[in-house]
């Protein structure tokens, strides 16, 4: 809105400027040939012309106040004092020469042959051309004042939608286990509970919070690299999710496909099993209410390790698909778009990896790329 209101008026005076530039042209063009006139020897009126003349400068808009060389005023005009002592004839009134002296400081007087100091003041166009100017830099300052305070608006709304975000991305950590605790528990109250499968499932959920817990201990902490077997973590990530999925309505499959132990890289296995759980569990929030296949895959491919996750879901929207690793970026009602950015985190700043969206016919494929461990 400034821009334009900063182009209007822009366009506004600059159309007023040419004009004016005209009327000058046209003005100072009929002044030089009135003088020459007046020079000639064939003027039968030379007073009315030099009346003539000075009414046309009046005209010009020109502030004009010219001392004699006794320094009284002889003539003035367009002064702007009320009443006007130029128009009726009071040459002696003190305000002129007080006029005169705030003349000077912005323009030098110009003296005559005969000594006469002539005190002029800016034209019409330089005092519009002034004003644009002053105006242009008030509007300017407005606007940088306005853009930190957009910014500075901005930068505290998404710290504010990170924290919120991390706070709903630790109760969903957390909530998973619990949740399967709690069924496991319901399931003890059974005539004949088969009490050491239980036992083994609260097990893995007693350790799942305890990964949690460490994965927010991590954050802001630097890496603990070590070197991690892909495959088996990418199978315990599976075998973790794989009896909490949905098996009946809706069904969810999980499959993987990996070395019984994997290519190894050097990294942080607490936050890499992190980034994997958010890309499976993205991938499970898109089949949710509908069912489908996600499948999980790690390999060896020259000096890199790849871990792919793809699922047959609905896919990602082309209008998300360029800032989807940004925090608050999400497809999901009620998301808050903080999974895919943590994983992208992990891959990339804290492990030097690459993660990616790769389209495909049907669902959605994400892979992750990291350097092979030395051998």
């Amino acid at each position: 809105m400034l821009a334009l209101l900063v182009g209007g008026i822009g366009l506004w005076q600059a159309w007023n400027i040419v004009s004016h530039l005209r009327e000058e042209a046209e003005m100072s063009s009929t002044i030089y040939g009135s003088i020459i006139s007046a020079l000639s020897d064939d003027v039968s009126d030379p007073t009315g012309v030099l009346l003539d003349l000075a009414e046309m400068i009046r005209g010009t808009g020109i502030q004009l106040i010219v001392n004699d060389p006794q320094g009284r005023v002889s003539a003035c005009s367009n002064l702007p004092l009320q009443p006007d002592p130029c128009s009726q004839g009071l040459l002696s009134d003190p305000r002129i020469m007080q006029y005169a002296a705030q003349l000077d400081q912005d323009n030098q007087p110009v003296v005559a042959a005969n000594g006469s100091r002539i005190h002029y003041g800016l034209t019409e166009v330089a005092r519009q051309l002034t004003w644009l100017t002053v105006f242009q830099l008030g509007v300017l300052g407005v606007a940088v004042i306005a853009g930190a305070w957009g910014y500075r608006t901005a930068s505290h709304m998404h710290r504010d939608r990170l924290w919120v975000a991390m706070a709903r991305e630790s109760a969903h950590q957390l909530g998973t286990p619990l949740m399967s605790a709690a069924a496991w528990i319901d399931r003890l109250r059974d005539p004949e509970p088969n009490t050491a499968l239980i036992a083994r499932h609260l097990r893995a959920d007693i350790d799942r919070l305890d990964r949690v817990a460490s994965r927010f201990e991590r954050i802001g902490r630097p890496a603990r690299p070590e070197r991690v077997a892909m495959g088996s973590l990418a199978a315990r990530v599976v075998n973790y999710f794989e009896p909490r999925l949905p098996k009946h309505a809706n069904k969810i499959n999980i499959a993987i496909h990996a070395p019984a132990a994997g290519p190894m890289v050097s990294g942080d296995p607490v936050l890499l099993e992190w980034a994997l759980e958010s890309l499976i569990r993205n991938s499970i929030d898109a089949l949710s209410g509908r069912g489908g296949n996600v499948s999980v895959t790690v390999q060896r491919q020259g000096n890199a390790v790849q871990l792919r996750v793809q699922d047959d879901g609905p896919g990602i929207g082309i209008e998300v698909r360029t800032n989807l690793f940004e925090p608050g970026i999400t497809t999901k009602s009620g998301g808050w778009g903080i999974g895919l950015a943590l994983a992208n985190r992990i891959v990339e700043d804290v492990h030097g990896g690459e993660l990616r969206f790769d389209p495909v016919e049907q669902g959605a494929l994400f892979v992750a790329t990291f350097p092979a461990a030395a051998e």
